[in-house]
């Protein structure tokens, strides 16, 4: 499962109205770099593949992630926030075992 805040909600469909897309979904994937060794990557896809999960968010906003990636991603809470020092998109992942200072790399 992976789950989006209100907070985090409302900043992707407010991107979403600025990029002038509309049906697009969230994709969150895995990356070996950063930090610690992984890093999270997010960006707008415009479907959804045959080896995706699904995960169905409030105001219609889908998640989808690779199905081999889940492994990394499974439990992850997603935030934002809009504070000056330290805003942006924040991770909880419950299987990190260690994350950075930043708050988008992590390893197992």
């Amino acid at each position: 499962m992976i789950n989006l805040s209100e907070n985090a909600t409302s900043e992707f469909l407010r991107l979403m109205g600025e990029q002038g897309v509309d049906e697009a979904v969230v994709r969150i994937s895995v990356e070996s770099g950063g930090c610690s060794g992984l890093q999270y990557n997010m960006d707008f896809d415009e479907g959804v593949g045959e080896n995706d999960e699904v995960f169905a968010q409030k105001d219609g906003l889908k998640v989808v992630c690779q199905k081999d990636s889940l492994m990394y991603l499974d439990g992850l809470n997603v935030d934002f926030s809009k504070k000056l020092m330290g805003g942006g998109f924040r991770f909880e992942n419950p299987n990190a075992a260690k994350s950075c200072g930043c708050g988008t790399s992590f390893r197992l």
